[in-house]
């Protein structure tokens, strides 16, 4: 009988953590998928926004970096306004077996939607309202956490998921083409 692998282990020890942490997790397929229910940063244009960010474990976690995506829409220049895909570098290329998911979440994408990279951008348009435009950029995002990512349309999304056959179904105004295509 065998034990459970080193990247098993410490897989279900970061999943346990921010299970136990102050955020809203939801298991959809087994422990390597996930939904996390994240807050804009305080501060911020997205302060108020609720978002579920859909989580996937890699085989090797924690020495590959997990995949991550907004399910519904954010304004944001290193997010894709359609896939909810995110470009950070520190989960995307410099990610290391020294961070966990708490990291992310607590870290990570706070900051990113503190302090958006506009030299690097997902959405162009986005990036360029942030430079040039940056009160209207402001409006914008606001805008989107109100359309897009309040509380009632978190629970909305949540009592949907729970009575779909498939709770890894999209979203919001994600097409179901569009969830499938996401790569995250």
């Amino acid at each position: 009988m065998s034990s459970p692998s080193i990247g098993k282990r410490r897989m279900d020890t970061d999943v346990i953590k921010l299970i136990e942490s102050k955020h809203e997790v939801t298991i959809i397929s087994g422990i390597n998928g996930f939904y996390v229910k994240f807050y804009g940063p305080r501060g911020t244009p997205y302060e108020n926004g609720v978002w579920k960010v859909h989580v996937v474990l890699p085989e090797h976690y924690p020495f590959k970096s997990p995949s991550i995506g907004f399910m519904n829409k954010v304004y944001h220049p290193n997010i894709d306004e359609v896939s909810g895909t995110v470009c950070l570098d520190v989960i995307n290329q410099a990610w290391t077996a020294l961070y966990d998911l708490s990291n992310i979440f607590d870290s990570f994408l706070p900051q990113l939607l503190t302090y958006p990279n506009p030299v690097d951008p997902l959405n162009g348009d986005a990036a360029a309202m942030y430079l040039h435009r940056p009160d209207e950029y402001k409006r914008k995002v606001a805008e989107y956490v109100n359309r897009y990512a309040t509380e009632e349309i978190f629970r909305k999304q949540a009592t949907q998921n729970a009575s779909d056959d498939d709770s890894e179904s999209s979203m919001s105004d994600f097409s179901e083409n569009e969830a499938e295509g996401m790569e995250l």
